[in-house]
């Protein structure tokens, strides 16, 4: 008989907190106090620039050619197109992360899922950020207290989807890999990265966009006691519901 899956591993962001709408109504919220909405000629072409600058520099840290504040200014840099010193970057980016805070929110099936798992599972986040930003980010939204441990990129100096990673993530449960679920909105760097580990993954692909067989995947947390619940190792993958 298969060892029961004793705990949930969950990523943050796009997962359990919206952070796609965040990210839009805080970038709208500060092009505008910055007096920069036109520069890019629409909100929409400013969100694509500043995200794909994001993935650019994020790349880099993951790489270790940046720390985590130069990631952060280099995208500032980039972005505004000017030469800033590291105070000005850093100022810009804060004045940016007040008006993407005012913004946070759960998604509405979060809280749900986190009660309905609340007496079954153990929890734990791994995320591909700071723990300065995730511990904040959790306490603010009010669920930090569902988790007993959040481990992220920027302190462990790994990131998902290496499997060192996921290993760290059980050895501060003290469980086996086996033992353990991961659930995240990316089909590779969370759930194959999962499963790569030897962990259990799943896909929490909301937007239905399907495609990937050979992963275990649902569309909204409302899925997610009820798969845990059948606990066979899920038998086949793909959508669950």
């Amino acid at each position: 008989m298969s060892t029961p899956i004793r705990a949930v591993v969950w990523d943050i962001d796009d997962t359990i907190f919206d952070y796609a709408r965040a990210d839009a109504d805080g970038m709208r919220a500060h092009l505008a106090a910055e007096g920069l909405l036109d520069g890019f000629g629409s909100v929409a072409r400013a969100l694509d620039r500043w995200r794909a600058l994001t993935r650019t520099h994020w790349a880099r840290f993951e790489a270790r050619e940046t720390d985590w504040e130069g990631q952060r200014r280099d995208r500032v840099r980039d972005f505004v197109g000017g030469a800033l010193d590291d105070a000005a970057a850093d100022a810009w980016f804060n004045r940016y992360l007040g008006h993407y805070e005012s913004a946070w929110r759960l998604f509405p099936d979060t809280v749900a899922a986190l009660d309905a798992l609340a007496a079954t599972h153990r929890h734990a986040v791994l995320s591909n950020s700071s723990l300065h930003n995730q511990d904040r980010k959790l306490r603010l939204l009010g669920v930090r207290e569902r988790f007993e441990a959040v481990l992220c990129a920027a302190e462990l100096g790994v990131a998902k989807p290496e499997p060192g990673a996921f290993h760290a993530v059980c050895e501060r449960l003290g469980l086996a890999p086996h033992e353990v679920a991961y659930v995240g909105d990316q089909p590779d760097t969370d759930a194959r990265g999962a499963v790569e580990a030897g962990l259990t993954g799943i896909w929490l692909d909301r937007a239905d966009i399907g495609g990937r067989p050979e992963l275990l995947r649902i569309t909204g947390l409302a899925q997610l006691p009820a798969l845990l619940a059948r606990d066979s190792r899920f038998g086949a993958p793909d959508t669950f519901g």
